[in-house]
């Protein structure tokens, strides 16, 4: 069962870098930027958050705060925001509560074989809490400025 948008999201709370808990409904009154990835240091997903980062201050000043998810351990998450000096937190979902909250998780193929992993997807979420855009099968070229682009045009 996914969220549909204009939906509210259903509270949640997760384990991030930085030692933290991450509650939904706490982050109320900010908007938010949850992007899934299939897997830290890998090519696309390597680019995809130096492209969140690059454009951190532009989200800060459009009232936004971005969390990567994946189903990535917090000690791959600590090395992977290191190593590119992520200004954002990292939530890992290993038994991928949140990937199934948002439905991300679909059938892949790489080299021939299928299995069941990420799909590249961001989601926007108001002030509220209401679920306003929804990225899915996402490029990642010119993809971090459509999720600003969204996130500047929301009050």
């Amino acid at each position: 069962m996914s969220i549909a948008l204009g939906q509210q999201v259903t509270d949640f709370t997760a384990k991030a870098t930085g030692d933290q808990d991450i509650k939904l409904s706490a982050l109320n009154g900010t908007k938010v930027v949850l992007f899934f990835y299939p897997k830290d240091n890998t090519p696309g997903c390597t680019s995809e958050v130096q492209a969140f980062r690059d454009h951190y201050q532009s989200f800060r000043e459009a009232d936004t705060i971005i969390f990567g998810i994946s189903r990535d351990s917090l000690k791959s998450h600590d090395n992977f925001q290191q190593k590119h000096q992520l200004p954002f937190e990292l939530i890992s979902d290993p038994d991928e509560t949140l990937c199934n909250l948002f439905d991300v998780i679909k059938l892949k193929k790489l080299y021939g074989k299928e299995y069941m992993g990420i799909e590249r997807s961001t989601f926007l979420i108001d002030r509220k809490g209401i679920l306003q855009h929804e990225w899915r099968k996402v490029r990642i070229k010119h993809h971090v400025e459509d999720v600003l682009q969204a996130a500047q045009a929301i009050e």
